[in-house]
This record gives structure tokens, sequence and C-alpha cells, in this order.
């Protein structure tokens, strides 16, 4: 699943008039880019979830053929329901399968995704979260084990912990996530909701584990700036 369904603010002026999905970076926007690389790795089926000029991204994939892959858009008309709620709402799509891969649009990387899925079905844990050591505001606070345990958002300097006493390592997160689908046996049924809080109180009974790519390419395009940064590796 790739999540297109934002406002996104912070690409403003682009934004004001088209999905941060279709921005783009020499050329070729971030969803066909996305596409591109989920399908590098043999994914076939792919949910997209819209809501901002939504009609947008259904006439890009109707002009690209799907893609060549088996692409259904949803199209969250009343709000964007955030990532927690964007999942829940493909609910009926995902269950499927008994793992899938959910990413944000407005990343780039060079992830070899073998390596996380390989790692996921070898830890099987109910998600596996890919973060590296980069700078950002928030973060995910993992242990020894990088077992998912806290949340820090620097900014506000509020902290989320699931266990008291641990000795924890600050890793910001990827915007790629590899989830089984027991993960809907955890979350509300309905409504907008991000997964951070879910996989917080998830934690605490489950295992979600971290996958450290740091040393990878990973590119936020949030920005103007970020655009042209990704132009320097994203060719």
């Amino acid at each position: 699943m790739i999540f297109a369904a934002g406002l996104g603010t912070r690409l403003k002026p682009f934004t004001n008039h088209h999905p941060k999905a279709l921005a783009k970076v020499n050329g070729i926007s971030l969803l066909e880019r996305n596409i591109e690389y989920l399908k590098s790795y043999g994914v076939e089926d792919i949910v997209i979830n819209t809501h901002h000029f939504a009609s947008q991204i259904t006439d890009l994939v109707l002009e690209k053929d799907f893609f060549g892959c088996g692409v259904v858009v949803i199209h969250e008309i009343e709000e964007a329901l955030e990532t927690g709620g964007g999942l829940v709402n493909a609910k009926h799509l995902l269950m499927h399968s008994k793992d899938f891969i959910v990413m944000n649009v407005d990343i780039l990387t060079n992830l070899n995704l073998n390596q996380i899925i390989a790692f996921h079905e070898k830890e099987k844990p109910i998600a596996t979260i890919a973060v590296s050591n980069r700078e950002s505001s928030r973060k995910f606070l993992m242990d020894e084990n990088m077992y998912l345990s806290g949340w820090l958002n620097k900014k506000t300097a509020d902290v989320i912990l699931v266990e008291e006493g641990k000795k924890l390592k600050e890793f910001a997160f990827s915007g790629i996530h590899i989830l089984s689908n027991k993960i809907f046996n955890y979350l509300p049924e309905k409504g907008k909701f991000s997964i951070i809080d879910p996989y917080l109180k998830i934690a605490k009974s489950q295992k979600i584990v971290g996958f450290d790519h740091s040393g990878d390419i990973l590119i936020d395009v949030g920005k103007p700036e970020a655009i042209v940064e990704a132009e320097k590796y994203f060719k």
C-alpha cells in the first residue's frame, strides 16, 4: 500500500493545485517512482489511498495503464484518514495477504526491500519498521533488540514509553513498514488516526521490530528543497 492521501502542506505552492504524489523528481512523479520501486522487488498488487486532488492520481494510473500491475485506488472522500485510518480503510484489500508492505509516497530510498522482507520473515513480528540513524524531530525509541519501546518528539519534548527503565536508542522512521495482517486485530475499526499511537500500545504485548538501514539513501520529499536534493540521487 502507498499512502498518497495527505495534503502535502510542506510542498506548497505545488500542492495548492496538485497532490504531493505527483510532485516530480527529474521529471518523474513520486508516485510513479515508488510504484516502479515496488515492482522492481516483485510487488504485483498495489493499493493507493487518495484524498487531496484524488482525480489527478486516478488519471495518472489510467494514463499509465495501471503501471502494468494490479493497482487499486481508494478515495478517502470526506477527509484524509492519516496512516492508521487509511490502513483500516483498505483492510478489505490487504487482509488477503499474510504480510504486506506499506510506504509513504513522499519517501525516496534505495533500501533493499528483499533484505527487510527476509528480516521480517525471520523475526516474525506483527510489524517491521524501517528506521535509520539520521536527523529528525520525531524518533522511535528502540531497545537493544531493536524492539519498539517508545516515541520521542524533539520539538515538544514529549516522550511515550512502552516500558520504563530500558536503555533506548533513537532512530528516525523511514516511512516503510512490513505488516502482518494480524495488525488489524489491534486497530480501531474505523476513524482518522495515526498508526503511531496504536503501535506503542501494541508493542506492550506484540513484537514490533526496527530494521536499521542506516547508510542507505533516504529522502523525505516533503519540501521543495528536498526535491532538489532528491534529484542528485534519483535520475
